[in-house]
Parts: C-alpha cells; structure tokens; sequence
C-alpha cells in the first residue's frame, strides 16, 4: 500500500514538473517570438523572419504541448475509451499546417530577394541572434531535465533554433565585414525547406499513427517469435499493434496454449507476457487464451 502510494506521489510530481517545465518554455519562447518579428522588421532581415516563423510554429507546438500535457492526465471516460492522449495528434496536425503556410510566406518573400537583395542591419541581427541563441538554450535546458516525450520532442525543435541562431550569428558577422547582403535570403530559404523537411517527418508520423500502423520501432515478427519461446505457448495469431499517441502502444493478441491452465497459471503466464512487451514499450496489453482445438472465428485481416 505504502509502495503504491509513493509511486502515486511520484507520478503526480513528475506530471506537474512536465507541464511547469513546458509552461515556462512556452512562455520564454513566445516573448522572444515577438522580439523577433519586431527586430526581424527592424534589421530588414528575412532570415529573423523566417526564424521568427519557426519560433511561432514552436510556441505553438509548446502552447499545444503544454495543454495537451495537461489533459492527456485526464482518464478513460464514456466518450474516449483509451482516454486523451490522442489529442495531442491534433495538436501536430494543427502545428504543421501553421509552419507549412509560415513557411510558404517566407519563400514568396525570400526568393524575390535573391535577384534583388535589399541591406539589413548587420549589427542588430548580431545582437538578436545572441538573444535568441541564450533564450532558446534556457529552454532546452529546462526541458532536457524532464522524461516526457512532450518535453524530448519539444526540446529537439528548440535545440534546431539554437543551431539556426548560431547559423544567423555567424551570417551576420559575415555580413558586417563583408556587406554580402544575398546571404540573408539565402539563409532564410535554407530555414524555410529545413522547416517543410521536418514538418513532412512529422506529418508521415503522425499519419502513421492515425490510421493505426505498427509503431516504426516496433518489428512484429520478433514480438510473435519472442511470445513463441514461453513454454506454454503452442500458437498465436490475430495480433494487432498500433499506437495511441506515438508513445503510448497498445497490442490486443490471441494466444493458443500447449495445455490447459488453471487460473492461477494463466495470471502468471499473462503477468510474464505484460513484463516481456512491456521491456520493448508496449504499455496496454489485452490476451485472449485458447486451446487447440477451440474455434476462436477470429477474422483474418492481413
């Protein structure tokens, strides 16, 4: 009892230091968001701007993340069986088509800008980018101490602006010294299709979860020759395997039995099965036993 509730106690913190963790990124990102569209405005720069928009996707995908971080806690009722972590697909959904249209906008302004450079303030692109390389270091920093996925993903996307602020931090000193003014539409566009590149990862992704393919890491072959080496194992089939939200992976399976057991063995046997999957990440496991000779009418769907 003592054992459960410590656990209790610790999940409950570890939840709410994912969601202040995420609070607090959210926020640093979205203020600086809007220092930078007024300094990319400022410096007549298209590659802060381009950031800019990067930044704005983040502090969506943070806002989303945040939100979803907070309702995912909520369980299976009535209307969502498998609870509300699957809400957190639309929050990508909705992430991506922000930066795709973002990201389109900057290209119409960007490529004109490659036959007709216009002069930015070198200076003030160098200042903004040390800004942008500390604040969205913080960020990482504060979410590279969590173990949610929400904090992992997050903390990839803001470690990609860092790199991108270093990538404007050297361009500006470049252009200070040398008054190339074509690098700057350059550097935007590079931004844009890196963006549109990571954005069309995480559409394939997040289709593959909704229409309920086999999580990529998973292989199924191995899971069902894995399940085959328990002794008490003679057959399986109609195993299905898909995932809720890109973390959370569910596999339903029937399994046939050398021998019948009595219950106590069956609990024994379901409680290694849970132990195995569990190893490889499959949190929700539902096992249907039968004997050989038992006519389960399963239908064939593969």
């Amino acid at each position: 009892m003592s054992e459960h509730k410590h656990n209790h106690n610790h999940n409950h913190d570890h939840h709410h230091s994912d969601i202040e963790n995420l609070k607090v990124a959210f926020f640093l990102n979205l203020l600086f968001t809007i220092i930078e569209i007024i300094g990319g405005f400022f410096t007549n720069s298209i590659a802060i701007l381009s950031d800019a928009v990067h930044d704005l996707g983040d502090s969506l995908s943070l806002g989303l993340a945040w939100y979803f971080q907070r309702i995912s806690k909520k369980k299976a009722d009535t209307n969502f069986s498998y609870g509300y972590k699957r809400f957190s697909i639309l929050g990508a959904i909705i992430n991506s088509i922000v930066l795709i249209v973002g990201s389109i906008f900057i290209l119409s302004e960007a490529l004109p800008r490659l036959f007709h450079p216009e002069e930015t303030n070198a200076k003030g692109m160098f200042f903004l980018a040390i800004l942008g390389v500390i604040v969205n270091g913080a960020a990482v920093f504060r979410l590279k101490k969590g173990n949610s996925i929400n904090e992992k993903v997050v903390s990839l996307h803001l470690l990609e602006d860092v790199l991108g602020w270093l990538a404007i931090l050297i361009g500006s000193v470049v252009m200070y010294f040398f008054n190339i003014s074509i690098l700057d539409p350059i550097m935007s566009i590079g931004i844009a299709l890196f963006v549109i590149f990571n954005v069309y990862k995480n559409i394939s992704e997040t289709m593959r979860i909704i229409l309920q393919g086999i999580p990529k890491e998973m292989d199924i072959t191995q899971i069902s020759t894995n399940l085959l080496q328990f002794e008490e194992i003679s057959d399986l089939h109609d195993l299905h395997l898909w995932s809720v939200d890109g973390s959370y992976n569910v596999l339903t399976i029937h399994i046939v039995l050398k021998n019948t057991l009595d219950f106590e063995n069956l609990s024994l046997l379901k409680l290694k099965i849970r132990k195995t999957l569990e190893t490889i990440g499959i949190q929700h496991v539902t096992i249907e036993f039968e004997t050989k000779d038992e006519n389960c009418n399963f239908i064939e769907c593969c």
